[in-house]
């Protein structure tokens, strides 16, 4: 049992003490040899993990066990099997290639090794006078952002743990920018789409406005913000008074993929003065593509946030943020500290403690800065362009089969659902039910136009050509098997 520290009666008994605790304390230094040891376990459970993928299940749905704490103690290949068991092998095989539904993060393993190295070396990123080398490959990183989505030199950029934490930041420049508080908040309006991620809605209840004017804006035919609708509802809120603060803009609808007219938008934006955010979480990599033109405009929104966790297949738990204003960052994030004075003379925007709410943050850049000085950037564009052309050949087997598709995608998102005559809705969710029983490929589900439908959602830089092959033959089996049971139940 644990000791109060003025219990001993000498300096002897206090020695003695110590020794004891310093025997029992080294335990967390571990020797040469075990450390050996450790990493060859690791490794040999990383490589049977990625080795197994191609034949591993997507999902799997059973009740985690065996997971608890109680202070004793097991062996490290005891333990990894326990969370092959419970935790790699249980739920959405979130490493697989065969992950397409949601949206896949993919999880390359140079990014793992990035972590590694992170947490053996543990720089403290959030200060640059902490550790210049680290806060420079995060502004390194961030300056490379820039670069992708002609933001200008001078502006802000945060690298943040994912898509809630980005867009308060974001949300909370547009806010003190445009001084949105007290009595203004409820004359403000801010515009988004059903498309918009709820990420949004989180974010301005957080930071104090869960009271402004909210617009949901008609979507056109192809699933993106109607500009004509803004047009027209930004220039009635202003006759009537209201202030027009923030436009929400989609690059990529986690839906179906979408991208909104960002170029007509930010002229909207730009004549009324108002904060035009793109949420490019999915879509935003795909500027580096044959797509390049639907981004059109997104150098013009005041902030701009994308995943590298998703479009450059890096695991999850990193976001990027880029804002233009970088004195509404600093008026927002920025805080003087006695214990900090140290670091106080040096350059606010090299520290990322001073745009964001993180102090302490994990060193999140060095897995995004290690894959692009290992592989460069072609391979992360290829592998882009491959799943452009991979949701193109699925929507082709998916219309042999006799699915009705949704509209041509504009990046790499799409949904379907069959024809069925009776119970439409009804039947294609048990045919969802059925692929997720099955469970050799992920798909999910959602709801569009008042239609429930099946959505693919091609990303991780594992799917192949023969992924989508083994998604469509999974696909035939079970509708077959919808089909057999419905001709069933109806001769009964």
């Amino acid at each position: 049992m644990p000791q109060k520290t003025d219990m001993y009666q000498n300096d002897s008994e206090l020695l003695d003490e110590l020794d004891r605790l310093d025997r029992i304390s080294r335990q967390l230094e571990i020797s040469d040899s075990e450390r050996l040891e450790t990493i060859k376990a690791t490794a040999d459970f990383a490589d049977k993990f990625i080795g197994g993928l191609n034949s591993a299940k997507a999902f799997n749905k059973k009740k985690a066990e065996n997971l608890n704490l109680n202070g004793d103690k097991s062996s490290l290949r005891d333990t990894l099997e326990l969370y092959r068991k419970e935790v790699a092998e249980n739920g959405i095989n979130a490493a697989s290639g065969k992950h397409l539904g949601y949206i896949p993060g993919g999880g390359i393993f140079i990014s793992a090794i990035a972590d590694f190295i992170a947490a053996v070396t543990n720089p403290f990123a959030g200060e640059y006078f902490a550790s210049p080398g680290a806060a420079t490959i995060e502004n390194e990183v961030a300056n490379w952002l820039k670069t992708i989505f002609s933001f200008p030199e001078e502006s802000v950029g945060i690298l943040a743990s994912g898509g809630s934490i980005s867009t308060l930041i974001a949300f909370t420049a547009a806010r003190d920018k445009h001084r949105v508080k007290n009595e203004k908040i409820r004359k403000s309006v801010v515009y988004l789409s059903e498309q918009t991620h709820h990420s949004t809605h989180k974010a301005l209840r957080i930071i104090g406005l869960e009271d402004v004017i909210i617009r949901t804006v008609p979507l056109d035919k192809q699933r993106r913000m109607n500009v004509a609708a803004l047009a027209l509802q930004t220039e009635s809120d202003i006759a009537n008074g209201l202030t027009p603060f923030l436009i929400v803009a989609t690059a990529g609808a986690t839906d179906t993929g979408a991208v909104d007219p960002l170029d007509a938008i930010a002229d909207i934006a730009e004549k009324h003065k108002i904060w035009l955010h793109i949420d490019a979480a999915y879509g935003g990599f795909f500027i580096l593509t044959s797509k390049r033109e639907l981004f059109n405009g997104i150098e013009r929104a005041d902030s701009v946030v994308t995943d590298p966790h998703k479009g450059m297949f890096i695991p999850y738990g990193v976001r990027g943020v880029l804002i233009k204003d970088k004195s509404a960052v600093l008026y927002s994030h920025h805080y003087n500290a006695n214990y900090m004075q140290d670091a106080a003379n040096e350059e606010l925007v090299r520290s990322s403690s001073n745009l964001s709410p993180e102090l302490t943050k994990h060193f999140r850049g060095m897995r995004v800065w290690l894959p692009l000085k290992i592989h460069g950037l072609e391979p992360f564009v290829a592998c882009l362009e491959e799943k452009l052309l991979l949701v193109r050949y699925f929507r082709n087997k998916l219309r042999r089969l006799g699915f009705q598709l949704g509209p041509e995608p504009d990046l790499s998102i799409s949904y379907f659902r069959y024809p069925f005559k009776s119970q439409p809705d009804e039947r294609n969710k048990r045919l969802m039910e059925a692929i997720h029983e099955d469970g050799d490929v992920f798909l999910s589900s959602s709801v569009i136009n008042g239609e429930y439908v099946i959505r693919i959602a091609i990303l991780s830089f594992r799917t192949k050509k023969e992924t989508i092959d083994a998604a469509a033959a999974m696909i035939s089996r079970c509708l077959k098997k919808e089909i057999e049971c419905d001709l069933a139940a109806r001769t009964v």
